[in-house]
């Protein structure tokens, strides 16, 4: 599981696929924190940059997950590690854990970096910015299981990549259809599997674990069927 691990990490940055990942992503969040929290005087409250972020995700976590499983198979080495002494949730965990290294690292180091100039322009709420901070951790961790899930189910990369966004946008922009809906039991459930409503509570300060379990939960969903999905492989 370690050498997988090892493997894929090393891989993101032995070719452009990591490098302009971290590079979009820290030249577009400095252009929305700049637009959104330091213009607009919101340095207390940085609930809106943090909830444009996860929009952000849905267009660039697909570059880390898209090859994870996908190239596997295009290479013809998936039947290796199948059959290799690791097992199949080591596989899936080990790659994921990659992509959430990178993810993870570059999202605490720019938010790190922004809380900065937001304790010299304001008087920052430390606990709303962690609790911020904690949502987009762990959403970003549920669109990377969704993406590694995508990653196994074809051999194209560019296939994987849309269908990642394909999955990610019913549950980034679902809310958005409440006001369009009278019947109060589909909000409700709509309201449930949406990231983004999940989000509001931290965006308050208020560290919800229904929230963070759904969170957890829709990981691992994606995770298990994943697992799924390489056991059925391995035995065809």
């Amino acid at each position: 599981m370690i050498a997988i691990y090892k493997r894929e990490m090393r891989s993101y940055f032995t070719s452009p696929i990591g490098y302009i990942f971290v590079a979009i992503f820290m030249a577009v969040s400095a252009w929305f924190f700049m637009s959104y929290t330091l213009q607009q005087g919101e340095a207390s409250s940085p609930g809106s940059y943090f909830q444009i972020i996860l929009v952000l995700f849905v267009a660039i976590i697909p570059l880390l997950t898209m090859k994870l499983m996908s190239e596997e198979r295009k290479l013809r080495t998936e039947q290796l590690i199948l059959t290799g002494p690791v097992t199949l949730p080591g596989i899936v965990i080990a790659k994921y854990l990659a992509a959430y290294t990178v993810f993870g690292g570059s999202f605490a180091v720019s938010s790190v970096i922004y809380y900065i100039p937001l304790s010299l322009y304001g008087e920052p709420n430390a606990v709303i910015y962690f609790c911020c901070a904690l949502a987009v951790l762990l959403a970003g961790g549920a669109f990377i299981a969704i993406g590694v899930f995508a990653s196994a189910l074809t051999e194209n990369q560019f296939i994987a990549a849309f269908s990642t966004m394909a999955m990610l946008i019913p549950f980034v922009f679902a809310s958005s259809l409440n006001s369009y809906i009278n019947n109060e039991l589909i909000r409700r459930a709509i309201s449930a599997l949406s990231v983004t409503s999940r989000y509001v509570s931290f965006a308050s300060g208020v560290l919800d674990w229904p929230a963070l379990i759904y969170y957890v939960s829709l990981s691992g969903l994606f995770l298990f069927l994943t697992v799924r999905v390489l056991e059925r492989r391995r035995w065809a």
